[in-house]
């Protein structure tokens, strides 16, 4: 058999990539098999906040996951050119809620008008475009490879290599006849920063929220969720409703100059499928199905997939 790699990471976005530094840190021949650029894939145009759910809303496994991105994307946090900064901000909701232990409550004045309860925190946003490329030089530097190749079937794999990632996303719901894989569309409004440090984001998300995360020269706002939606145009009536929302919240929003219109595909699955299989001569984990909480769950989904392919 002409083994080309000790293997093959199916999938290219921040799911695929860090897989791949992971596993290629490790000495192993690593890799990278994708149909588009990382530049072109979701977690591209992904808002990034990185945060730990409190216990009420994720279960165990999750919390564990996002423990370890949080770890991690707070250490890069420290370095440069990684993309990744902390930054203060508020969490609010419309509606009266229980809060988290130990933070900093919004008072009533920090609050803008339909918000009844939110808190102060502070954590890692990631620039995404910034954060690719240095997932990409940090591959490679551990000696991976990035291959631009279509794949219609695991099967076109068998030979190259006797292990396989398959962080595929969205595509897996053709690469691996998965249906339960869907479509969650997402838009933002990027703009010129007018001045702000602070992010601030409505929770729950629901099929529209207020959300606003600041970067240096940027600010990113969102945000939606529609269901099955797979236009990847951007549609500028709501892009419209998007940048009004939070110009109620932050008026300092409204002259700021439009930079941009992004829409990104999340792909949701009524669980991250994270578990291993045998193939034909290949052994096989699946990693995907995050949907909008890919580059949270990055680090601890890769760790945990490099331990289940190693053991």
């Amino acid at each position: 058999m002409d083994v080309r790699a000790d293997v093959v990471v199916v999938g290219a976005g921040v799911i695929g990539l860090t897989v791949g530094v992971c596993l290629a840190e490790q000495g192993l021949r690593v890799q990278v098999c994708t149909r588009s650029a990382p530049s072109a894939t979701t977690s591209a145009v992904a808002s990034a906040m990185i945060w730990v759910r409190p216990d009420l809303v994720a279960d165990a496994a999750t919390r564990v996951r996002e423990r370890v991105s949080f770890e991690e994307f707070t250490t890069l946090a420290a370095l440069e050119g990684t993309g990744v900064a902390t930054r203060r901000g508020r969490l609010v909701s419309r509606q009266p809620s229980p809060l988290p232990a130990g933070l900093q409550h919004c008072t009533p004045q920090e609050l803008p008008a339909g918000f009844s309860t939110g808190f102060w925190t502070t954590l890692p946003l990631v620039d995404m475009p910034v954060y690719l490329d240095y997932l990409i030089r940090r591959l490679q530097a551990a000696g991976g490879q990035i291959e631009y190749r279509e794949l219609h079937s695991l099967d076109e794999l068998s030979g190259r290599a006797p292990l396989v990632v398959n962080c595929a996303g969205l595509g897996a719901r053709e690469l691996v006849a998965d249906r339960t894989v869907r479509s969650l569309r997402g838009q933002h409004v990027i703009v010129d920063n007018p001045g702000l440090a602070e992010f601030f984001v409505e929770m729950p998300w629901g099929p529209a929220w207020v959300a606003y995360w600041p970067y240096a020269e940027h600010v990113v706002l969102g945000g939606i969720a529609i269901p099955d939606d797979e236009d990847p145009e951007p549609d500028l009536v709501l892009a419209e409703q998007i940048h009004q929302r939070c110009i109620e919240v932050e008026p300092r929003l409204r002259d700021a100059r439009v930079r941009a219109h992004q829409v990104g595909l999340r792909p949701v699955r009524p669980e991250v499928r994270l578990e291993i299989e045998q193939l034909d001569g290949m052994r096989c984990v699946h990693n995907y199905g995050h949907g909008g909480s890919g580059v949270t769950l990055s680090w601890g989904c890769a760790r945990e997939a490099v331990a289940l392919l190693m053991r």
